[in-house]
C-alpha cells in the first residue's frame, strides 16, 4: 500500500522536525509556511511545494497543521486552502495546534458537511524532543481516521493515543501542559530556595534529579534554568502563556477551580510583560531571581514583547 500523500503547513519549530520525519519516512509531502525560509530547508529535504497553498488539497490525502491558534488553524482552513470550494470528500485534516477545544470541535463539525474528517491531534513534547521522534500525540475525532494516520504517527513520536470525540485531544493537551508548567514553577520555586540558603543551583538541581521529587522537567529545563539559557528557545513564554489562557478559558466554562494555574498565568504575565515573551519557557526562574533580590536576567538577544 502507498504511503500518503501529505500536505504539512506550518514548519517552524514543531512543524519542521515532524515533516523531515514524514520525509525519512518516505512520505510525499508538500509543504507551506510564510516564511520561505522555512519552505526552503524543508525543500532541501526533498519536500515540494506549490505555487499558492489553494493547491494543496487537491493533491494530497491528508493536510496536518502546526500553528500558533485555533483563529489562525480557522482562518488557514477557511480563506487561505478554501477547503470548502477547494476541498474533497476523503481529505483527513490533522491539527498539532495547540488548539481551543471548543473552536477545534467547531471546526471539525464544519469540515464534516463537506466530507473532510478532522483530528485535533495535539503534541505533548517540546521542540528538542520532536528532533528525536520523543513526542506523543492525543487525537480527538474519528477513530478510522486516527487509524488511518498510524504510520504518519509512528514516524513522527513515539506514541499516540485516541482520547474520543473532536475537541479531546485539545482538552488532554491543556490539561499535560497545566501540569507541565507548574513542574517548571515548583522546580524554579525550589531551585531558588535552595540558592537563597547557600546551596548551589547545580548541586540542587542534580540532587533533585536523584530524589523522589525528580520530573522530566528537570531533564528538560532544570539546565537552562540554572545556566540562564533561554536562547534559543525550546518553547517560548509567550506561546505557554497563550495555552494557560485557554486552561484558565476551559476551567471557567466547567466551573472547574484552577487556583495554582492561576497563579502560574500571574507570574507569566509580568515575564512577558518585561519583554521575555521570545525567552524559553525556563525563564519562569527569573520571576523567582528578581522576587528573591538576585540580578534581572540578560538575554543574549534583544528581547521583544
Amino acid at each position: 500500500m502507498s504511503k500518503q500523500r501529505i500536505g504539512f503547513i506550518g514548519v517552524g519549530l514543531m512543524g519542521s522536525s515532524m515533516s523531515k520525519h514524514l520525509l525519512e519516512a518516505g512520505f510525499p509531502v508538500i509543504v507551506h509556511d510564510p516564511d520561505p525560509a522555512r519552505v526552503a530547508a524543508a525543500v532541501k529535504l526533498g519536500a515540494k511545494t506549490v505555487a499558492t497553498v489553494d493547491q494543496m488539497p487537491g493533491q494530497v490525502d491528508v493536510l496536518m497543521f502546526s500553528l500558533p491558534t485555533s483563529d489562525i488553524v480557522k482562518d488557514v482552513v477557511h480563506n487561505q486552502l478554501k477547503l470548502f470550494q477547494t476541498g474533497r470528500p476523503g481529505l483527513i485534516v490533522l491539527d498539532a495546534t495547540t488548539a481551543d477545544p471548543e473552536k477545534s470541535a467547531a471546526i471539525a463539525a464544519d469540515l464534516a458537511k463537506v466530507g473532510i474528517r478532522f483530528l485535533d491531534c495535539t503534541v505533548s513534547g517540546t521542540s528538542e524532543m520532536c528532533a528525536v521522534k520523543d513526542i506523543i500525540f492525543m487525537a480527538g475525532g474519528s477513530k478510522d481516521a486516527f487509524a488511518e494516520c498510524e504510520g504518519m504517527f509512528a514516524a513522527m513520536g513515539r506514541e499516540w493515543m485516541h482520547m474520543g470525540e473532536n475537541g479531546t485531544g485539545a482538552i488532554m493537551k491543556l490539561c499535560v501542559n497545566l501540569v507541565l508548567g507548574l513542574n517548571r514553577m515548583a522546580l524554579a520555586e525550589g531551585l531558588t530556595l535552595a540558592r537563597k540558603a547557600g546551596i548551589e543551583p547545580l548541586q540542587a538541581l542534580e540532587v533533585l534529579k536523584k530524589s523522589a521529587a525528580f520530573s522530566k522537567i528537570m531533564d528538560q529545563k532544570g539546565y537552562r534554568m540554572v545556566e540562564k539559557r533561554f536562547h534559543p528557545p525550546a518553547g517560548k513564554l509567550k506561546i505557554y502563556l497563550k495555552d494557560v489562557r485557554a486552561m484558565l478559558a476551559l476551567g471557567e466554562r466547567l466551573n472547574c477551580p484552577l487556583p495554582l494555574i492561576s497563579l502560574h498565568a500571574q507570574a507569566l504575565s509580568s515575564e512577558v510583560s518585561k519583554g521575555r515573551g521570545e525567552w524559553d519557557s525556563a525563564n519562569i526562574i527569573s520571576f523567582y531571581d528578581e522576587l528573591a533580590g538576585y540580578p534581572a536576567p540578560v538575554s543574549p538577544v534583544a528581547p521583544t514583547s
